[in-house]
């Protein structure tokens, strides 16, 4: 997209880029992409079924809009979707239309600030996921940088402050019409059941164009620590900072904390610390794993989840047949294994053990009659061989396989 924007740079801003997000081609590509991605329906209740019943006619009426700075997003259904801490976490839904216009404006400018962004960020960047950024950790671990700020964000989304955010995005841009869309973006109302209210602060989660937001606001910490020479690895909000002692993890602690408020953000004070992950029992955790004293392991939070999706598929009151039940499985399993195969294998029997013992209950259930033992045979009856032939993923098969050399 960089290369279609023509020569509309002076002095290391872009302007005249309103005609790129309106162009026929740019809609259709945001379109295809906010199809893909699916999503509930805004406040409007416009599906993306339903959108997609007249979609050149809906992208020729968005092309004229903004063409005409007709143009104005609407409010911002916000509904909460549960963590994996118990609590609630808010996502702001916007109307497809809206989400169409944001991803074509990202389209547009996301190329312009992505040649700038420092190497230590990974998320929602193109080319670049949360493997990436978990590798780097691994190397920087065996490269002697066992010390490290486990930091945290408060509530980063929600509280970005609106100026300051848009005198970064100005540094790049300075098509007005272009700045006008994301500032009309940020502060659109919020709608949640019969509340309604215009945001100060903050990007709805959930918004196609706050993950570029967040990394624009964001970058100039990476370069602080960069600046000084602490290697920090940064998934959106989520990051952390290796150093190779504690005194070089508080001195980076100490240029956080001043930066981060500075530019009007909070670090959580239960979330934030120093870890020696050297020490048994003083590991961290970053995307869904826990490192410590040289090995990866699952989060607990990350494996909890599993667990107790697993209990709902493989209830004994669950009355499907074993082929039923094991396809649902699968489908869980494979995604699992795919995110964390690289976790310590010890987890892996546990868990295909925790399985075919339950399976092994269910299959009891379905069997058992009046006048039926019961069934302390199981695993003589149903072994480890019966639910490899009904196709059951092996977790800890599936990791020999690809521990193996290619």
């Amino acid at each position: 997209m960089l290369s279609a924007l023509g020569n509309g740079v002076k002095g290391g801003k872009w302007y005249a880029l309103i005609d790129k997000v309106y162009a026929p081609e740019t809609l259709r590509v945001a379109w295809a992409k906010v199809q893909a991605n699916q999503g509930a329906a805004g406040v409007d209740g416009q599906s993306v079924e339903r959108f997609a019943v007249r979609a050149e006619e809906y992208l020729s009426e968005l092309a004229t809009a903004l063409r005409r700075d007709d143009y104005r997003p609407q409010a911002v259904k916000r509904v909460e979707i549960p963590k994996g801490d118990g609590k609630m976490r808010p996502l702001g839904i916007p109307t497809v239309k809206d989400r169409i216009v944001q991803q074509a404006v990202r389209l547009v400018i996301e190329p312009i600030f992505e040649s700038g962004f420092c190497e230590g960020s990974y998320g929602f960047r193109p080319e670049r996921g949360c493997h990436d950024a978990l590798r780097e950790v691994d190397r920087l671990l065996k490269a002697g940088y066992t010390h490290v700020v486990d930091a945290d964000l408060q509530s980063y989304f929600d509280t970005i402050p609106h100026e300051r955010l848009m005198a970064r995005v100005e540094e790049r841009v300075s098509d007005g019409r272009v700045l006008d869309l994301i500032r009309g973006w940020l502060t659109a109302d919020i709608l949640q059941g019969l509340d309604r209210w215009t945001p100060l602060r903050g990007s709805p989660q959930g918004a196609v164009i706050s993950p570029l937001l967040a990394n624009i606001y964001l970058d100039p910490l990476d370069r602080l620590m960069a600046a000084h020479g602490y290697p920090m690895v940064r998934y959106a909000d989520d990051f952390v900072i290796l150093t190779r002692s504690h005194a070089e993890a508080e001195a980076a602690l100490a240029l956080v904390r001043a930066w981060v408020t500075a530019n009007g953000l909070t670090l959580h004070p239960a979330k934030t610390r120093i870890a020696n992950c050297r020490k048994k029992g003083n590991g961290f955790e970053f995307l869904g794993y826990r490192f410590e004293r040289g090995r990866r392991h699952v989060r607990k939070k990350s494996l909890d989840k599993l667990k107790e999706v697993l209990r709902e598929k493989t209830r004994r009151t669950r009355g499907q047949s074993l082929k039923v039940v094991v396809a649902d499985l699968n489908r869980t399993l494979r995604g699992w294994f795919g995110y964390f195969k690289h976790a310590h294998p010890s987890i892996f029997l546990v868990l295909d053990q925790m399985i075919r013992r339950r399976l092994r209950a269910m299959l009891c259930k379905q069997a058992r009659r009046p006048g039926v033992g019961n069934c302390r045979a199981d695993h003589q009856r149903w072994p480890n061989a019966y639910f490899a032939t009904a196709g059951l993923f092996a977790l800890h098969t599936a990791w020999q396989i690809a521990r193996q050399p290619r």
